[in-house]
């Protein structure tokens, strides 16, 4: 796990179109899971493009400190299908 929003965003800047696992907190004891792609990285957020027929909106967008706080997980999907594949 990254330790700084510097170091979170670099890793992002990596993986920028590459297909993901979003987990959000969304309250009150809620988790909401969507899949998409890693669309653009900015200096203070990332959007993410879901995907379409799952999702009633096109983009979401969430900021490092979601990632650094664990309020938001990303899962990219080589590592899903390497951690499938081992089992």
């Amino acid at each position: 796990m990254a330790k700084t929003l510097v170091e979170i965003k670099q890793g992002l800047d990596g993986n920028v179109g590459k297909r993901l696992r979003i987990k959000a907190n969304g309250g009150r004891k809620k988790t909401i899971e969507r899949y998409g792609t890693l669309a653009e990285t900015y200096p203070s957020v990332f959007i993410v493009e879901l995907d379409q027929q799952e999702n009633a909106f096109e983009r979401v967008s969430y900021s490092y400190a979601d990632i650094l706080t664990e309020t938001v997980e990303l899962n990219f999907t080589e590592e899903l299908e390497a951690v499938s594949g081992e089992q």
